[in-house]
């Protein structure tokens, strides 16, 4: 592979879904700012810090294509936060019983020498139960999702706590939707299938 591939990103959910991708990457942690400006919408500010993400790749390489991600979560229109103690853990759960939460993932592809982006946004949206104070306790004291916006992670056993999950790509959920970046590389003359075969 003549172009390497970066991720912006120092998750290791980002960096284990990227590897479905079967192809060598790498990867470094974007030192930016990601607080919001004032009167940012959720989705302003998810375009803007997974653009800026990826742009900051300019300080460590001299070409690349740069994968940047940003992602909030979203409830009665309010952006959702970490919760950090297992009380704000409990108590956002409870206020998602029976209700929906959207994720808006921004995805931004990012190419060093032509100094041009595309960036994009995928929403997601998973319904909760109906979930009593024992169901969150139990949940939250075997999971411990304090460092998770919403209270959960859904690739463990926060699973449990939804009645459906809507969107185009489950893989957005944790925050690197595959089907449009696959979309956006294809556009850029990446063919993640046909790599394959250089491999």
């Amino acid at each position: 592979m003549e172009i390497p591939l970066i991720l912006a990103s120092s998750s290791p959910y980002r960096q284990s879904i990227l590897k479905k991708f079967n192809l060598p990457f790498e990867s470094f942690s974007p030192d930016i700012d990601e607080t919001p400006l004032s009167n940012e919408s959720a989705e302003q500010l998810v375009l803007r810090l997974s653009e800026a993400k990826a742009k900051s790749a300019k300080q460590h390489f001299s070409k690349g294509l740069v994968i940047g991600s940003d992602q909030v979560a979203l409830h009665n229109g309010n952006i959702l936060g970490k919760p950090h103690t297992r009380e704000n853990a409990i108590k956002q759960l409870s206020t998602f019983s029976s209700h929906k939460v959207t994720f808006l993932t921004g995805l931004s592809l990012f190419d060093i020498e032509s100094n041009t982006a595309d960036t994009i946004i995928e929403p997601f949206s998973v319904y909760f139960k109906t979930l009593s104070l024992s169901q969150i306790e139990a949940y939250c004291d075997s999971e411990q999702p304090y460092q998770c916006a919403g209270s959960f992670k859904s690739e463990g056993l926060g699973i449990c706590l939804f009645d459906k999950l809507e969107g185009d790509d489950p893989n957005s959920l944790v925050g690197l939707p595959l089907i449009r970046l696959n979309q956006l590389l294809a556009e850029r003359g990446f063919d993640v299938l046909t790599l394959q075969r250089l491999l």
